[in-house]
């Protein structure tokens, strides 16, 4: 069918072109589901920029100098820029809202991140994350293990089981993995690694302005792209990339 889009000009025109209805991209259904269900608990949008300082990339969030992540064949540094990158994760917002915040801050910062890497089934070179930072007198890993059992419970539109492994991020101290007990199609289940999260480090909590002898918080991060393929059990991250109708009109 072809439109002939000059008549949407005219305003005493209600017109429309049925079969060219627009559709969002899972991406970004999967972005409002998650803003719609943090704000019911009163976390607030944050939001920074793409192209980042190498400050608030690393140094502000506890990753030393010599840690791999700073190598070029992890990151994507802009070139004429002095200590300048793409952002590796969203978790360059936490002490840029911090540092103009008072406590308690509740905070969910979805958006796009960088990585300097191959692309495959399962990575990709720029991809979407979310960021959760909590901060208060009283933050506790009880507090981080309910939210994200509500969150995902809401998520998935099913009840979930989250469990915490120990990890390792700079960031945060101490740091957990985190699992869903998920029951696929076939009735099988499996514990599957979502996102990764823990209690703010103390310097990080410095970094931001905030004394780490009266506050505590706890950071989560996460891709969106994998919430979605866990849900959807989706095997190639390369789908959401391609611009095809055919699968992002099964969303």
């Amino acid at each position: 069918m072809h439109c002939d889009f000059r008549i949407l000009n005219n305003r005493q025109n209600d017109v429309y072109c049925k079969n060219m209805k627009g559709h969002l991209h899972p991406i970004s259904i999967a972005i409002s589901r998650i803003n719609a269900i943090f704000h019911e608990l009163g976390f607030e949008f944050a939001d920074g920029p793409l192209v980042e300082s190498e400050y608030y990339n690393f140094d502000a969030l506890n990753v030393p100098r010599d840690h791999p992540a700073r190598d070029m064949q992890d990151t994507f540094w802009v070139r004429g820029k002095d200590e300048t990158v793409l952002r590796t994760h969203t978790s360059t917002v936490q002490v840029r809202y911090m540092e103009s915040h008072e406590p308690p801050i509740r905070i969910i910062s979805p958006g796009r991140v960088f990585r300097n890497e191959a692309t495959d089934a399962t990575h990709e070179a720029q991809f979407y994350q979310v960021e959760g930072l909590y901060v208060d007198e009283r933050a506790s890993l009880a507090q981080l293990k309910g939210l994200l059992e509500y969150f995902f419970t809401k998520f998935y539109e099913r009840d979930v089981t989250v469990r915490f492994r120990p990890g390792f991020f700079p960031f945060v101290e101490p740091g957990v993995e985190v699992d869903m007990l998920l029951k696929k199609k076939d009735g099988s289940t499996a514990w599957v690694e979502v996102l990764g999260a823990g209690m703010v480090h103390p310097n990080v909590l410095k970094a931001g302005g905030i004394n780490p002898e009266k506050y505590s918080g706890f950071a989560f991060g996460g891709g969106i792209e994998r919430l979605l393929m866990i849900g959807a059990e989706i095997d190639d991250v390369r789908f959401f990339h391609t611009g095809d109708l055919r699968f992002t009109h099964q969303f």
